[in-house]
C-alpha cells in the first residue's frame, strides 16, 4: 500500500518478510567489513544512533562537520551496496541512475533523530530512498523550512519511504522506537538504510 503524507511517499510492506530477512543477511555483511561506529555532532556530543555505510561513500559527523567520506573511519573503503538493497532502490524510483551512498543507521530503544534535512550531496534532484527494518520507529515530517506543522507515521519493519520532488528537502526525523515491536533483529531495535546519489 502506497501512502502520500507531505510529499513522502511511504510504500507500507513493500518489502514481505522474506525480503526482509535476505536484506538483513546482506546487512550484516557489510557491517562484518565496515562496523558500527558512534558519530559526534560537530560539538562534540556523541549521536545517539550507531551507523556505517556501504557504497562509494559513507557519510561522516565529528567536530569538522557533516561530510560524505571514501573510506570507513578504520581507513578501508566501505563494502558494496548489495544487490537486494539497490533492487528496491530500482523498483521504487524506476531510474538508471544508482545510490553512491547506503547510510546504515541503528537505534537502539532509546535513540531517536532530530529534525533535520538531508543536503550535502551534491545535487538534490535524486531522491533519498529509506529502507525500515526491525522495532517500528515513528517518523516526523515536516517543511522545507524549519517550524510550522508536522506530521508523524509509525515506519514498520519492510516499509520503503521515497523522499523526493518538493519532499527532497523537507526536514523530518525519528521520535523514537517502539521497542518489542518487530522480531526481525534478535536484540530488537531498527535499522534505517538511506539511500543516495552523492555526486
Amino acid at each position: 500500500m502506497k501512502l502520500k503524507v507531505k510529499g513522502f511517499d511511504i510504500h507500507a510492506g513493500f518489502l514481505d518478510i522474506t525480503a526482509q530477512r535476505s536484506v538483513l543477511a546482506a546487512i550484516r555483511g557489510v557491517v562484518a567489513d565496515a562496523p558500527f561506529f558512534r558519530p559526534e555532532t560537530p560539538y562534540g556530543k556523541p549521536m545517539s544512533v550507531r551507523m556505517t555505510a556501504a557504497g562509494k561513500y559513507g557519510w561522516l559527523s565529528d567536530k569538522k562537520g557533516y561530510r560524505y567520506v571514501s573510506s570507513h573511519p578504520s581507513g578501508r573503503p566501505w563494502p558494496a551496496i548489495p544487490a537486494d538493497v539497490l533492487n528496491i532502490w530500482r523498483d521504487v524510483t524506476g531510474l538508471e541512475r544508482e545510490p553512491e551512498c547506503c547510510l546504515i543507521n541503528y537505534y537502539s530503544a532509546e535513540a531517536k533523530m532530530g529534525l533535520h534535512q538531508d543536503r550535502d550531496e551534491a545535487s538534490t534532484e535524486w531522491p533519498v530512498v529509506s529502507v525500515s527494518l526491525g522495532d517500528e520507529g515513528l517518523f516526523r515530517m515536516g517543511n522545507v523550512t524549519r517550524g510550522g506543522k508536522t506530521e508523524s507515521h509509525w515506519l514498520k519493519s519492510g516499509d520503503v519511504v521515497v523522499m523526493g520532488g518538493d519532499a527532497r528537502l523537507a526536514y523530518h526525523g525519528v521520535d523514537r522506537i517502539r521497542a518489542g515491536s518487530s522480531t526481525l533483529l534478535p536484540k530488537g531495535g531498527r535499522l534505517n538504510l538511506t539511500l543516495r546519489v552523492v555526486t
